[in-house]
């Protein structure tokens, strides 16, 4: 007993792919990302694919509409989506009301954005939906191009807030933002530069969820045949 508590303890077997000093694998981790971004059930039901296929549609001939309104002329407030986002962005302004003025401020651009955003991540990690994750990635896309404006217009304010006045006369986001950090003279840059973000993240989420509808026809297809 005793020479065997003198021998040194067998080391624990590493897990296959870990490398010297136990760091995951890359390879492993990179497909586990893939996975979750491209995850399709084992079973599709063809009526809810071709459901989302008809709101993939949709989405996406709504999504170019939104991307051709003129951010220099604050087209993209008489949208539908506008007004709901509008409820986030005033939702924003009390939550970061705690931490201060100037979050408060910045606080309601953050609210518009951070709620799709908290949905995508629900949806594609609790729900394991990447297609529903693809479609609140959208909605962040559509945030960003509702921001656009905003920004752009912090130059040369012609915005109609909800106060009935334009920025102006105080009350504008951005006109205060850019002012403090100095770059108030860039805002119709940085504006456009929104707008760009916006449409890509538009973009990026519409293809996203045209390869996960890919890859259920697959299942669906293969269903049908064992039929």
């Amino acid at each position: 007993m005793l020479a065997k508590m003198g021998q040194p303890a067998p080391r624990p077997a590493r897990a296959a792919g870990a490398t010297g000093n136990d760091a995951p694998d890359e390879a492993d981790t990179s497909d586990n990302c893939t996975t979750r971004l491209l995850q399709v059930p084992q079973r599709v039901d063809a009526f809810s694919f071709w459901l989302h296929a008809a709101l993939l549609a949709t989405f996406a001939v709504w999504g170019v509409v939104l991307i051709a309104q003129d951010v220099r002329n604050g087209e993209m407030a008489s949208a539908f989506l506008h007004r709901p986002l509008l409820v986030f962005h005033e939702a924003g302004h009390l939550v970061f009301m705690a931490f201060g003025h100037l979050p408060m401020v910045l606080g309601g651009t953050l609210g518009q954005l951070i709620m799709p955003l908290l949905v995508a991540l629900a949806l594609l990690l609790k729900n394991r939906d990447p297609f529903g994750a693809a479609i609140g990635l959208w909605f962040l896309g559509v945030s960003l191009l509702d921001v656009a404006p905003y920004v752009y217009d912090a130059k040369d304010p012609q915005l109609m807030l909800l106060s009935g006045l334009t920025g102006e006369a105080g009350g504008h986001d951005w006109i205060e933002l850019l002012s403090r950090w100095g770059l108030l003279h860039r805002a119709q840059g940085l504006g456009l530069l929104t707008h760009n973000v916006g449409a890509l993240v538009v973009l990026v989420a519409l293809l996203w969820a045209a390869w996960v509808l890919r890859l259920q026809h697959v299942t669906v297809a293969r269903a049908v045949l064992r039929e």
